[in-house]
């Protein structure tokens, strides 16, 4: 089996890295832009599997040496370019990684392959440092950029490159997969679809997340209930939010998904198309009571505490960041109540 195989959707671009290859017009630099989770890391490995098979096909056979050696992460033509500090790729990182390595011939086949993950994070040092081997490089060599955002790219580079744009796929794409592949059931496979918001791969990472489940579970039983909260149940719900911290975004999607639907009913009636569709009659009951002025609130409110738990990350005392956060929590869950 190819590693294309395993791929959900992105079909155009692996058709034109296929024929690239059947072609002999692969180029020397690759940008695959995209969110988190898109699946643009998982079409790199398959055209690097494909470049480096020794059966030398449009894509990887999976069976020879070389396949499963790019499968196991220990192919020698196959370098993933690393970074020792986690939020930037530095001037050393790249002529290490790349720029002195890339001067060596292939071990094995035609090809050598790099791929710099988190590319967006690369210093317009690394950036220009890396830019003579991209203007002059050797005949074997492919380099493939993955990132979340080519604006960041110097322009030189970006007229350098190939670039693939990877959109998210369709919740119902999604949620097929979920259902096939991991035999989740349609509810649960529809809800993690619709949270993903098209990436495949975040998709797949909540369904294996036990974090992720109590988040939901916690959420869930705070949209439907706070309307019989008092201040200090409010309170209590805040200090339990504080559990996930480091998920509190995800815990604010669920909040903000669950007040979509009940939007979206109150407009349409229909309970087909909603997330939470097996939770129809506390739905349908929170449509009665609400007023569309004040579901749009509450979804203000949610992306407002969002925006004010992004500027709190930048706060220098850890005090100062705890009470900003229970402030930020707070204040939303008083909106929910109040709207």
């Amino acid at each position: 089996m190819s590693a294309y195989d395993r791929i959900i959707g992105h079909e155009n671009i692996i058709a034109q890295l296929k024929n690239a290859i059947t072609n002999n017009k692969v180029n020397h630099a690759y940008i695959f832009d995209g969110d988190d989770g898109s699946g643009k890391k998982m079409v790199a490995k398959a055209f690097a599997e494909a470049l480096l098979c020794e059966k030398g096909g449009a894509e990887g056979c999976g069976q020879c040496h070389f396949c499963k050696q790019t499968e196991s992460g220990n192919n020698p033509d196959l370098i993933w370019v690393r970074h020792e500090k986690p939020g930037s790729i530095g001037v050393d990182d790249v002529r290490t990684g790349l720029v002195e390595d890339i001067q060596i011939k292939p071990y094995n086949g035609r090809y050598k392959v790099y791929i710099i993950d988190e590319a967006e994070k690369m210093t317009v040092q690394a950036q220009n440092a890396i830019l003579k081997t991209i203007e002059e490089p050797p005949a074997y060599s492919v380099i493939i950029f993955l990132t979340n955002n080519d604006e960041i790219f110097l322009p030189t580079i970006i007229s350098r490159c190939i670039i693939f744009k990877f959109r998210p796929l369709r919740d119902s794409v999604v949620a097929d997969y979920l259902m096939r592949e991991h035999k989740l059931p349609e509810y649960e496979a529809r809800m993690c679809a619709s949270y993903a918001q098209g990436k495949i791969g975040r998709a797949v990472s909540l369904v294996e997340s036990d974090v992720f489940d109590k988040i939901r579970d916690e959420a869930l039983k705070i949209a439907k209930n706070i309307h019989t909260y008092s201040n200090p149940d409010i309170l209590d719900a805040v200090k339990r939010a504080g559990e996930y911290k480091d998920d509190i975004k995800d815990y604010i999607d669920v909040i903000e998904m669950w007040f979509r639907d009940v939007l979206l009913f109150k407009v349409t009636k229909d309970a087909n198309n909603l997330v939470f569709m097996d939770d129809i009659n506390y739905i349908r009951k929170q449509a009665s009571k609400s007023s569309y002025e004040g579901l749009e609130n509450i979804l203000r409110g949610c992306e407002t505490a969002t925006q004010r738990l992004d500027a709190m990350e930048k706060a220098k005392s850890r005090l100062s960041a705890n009470v900003n956060f229970d402030l930020a929590i707070e204040l939303m869950l008083l909106n929910i109540k109040e709207n």
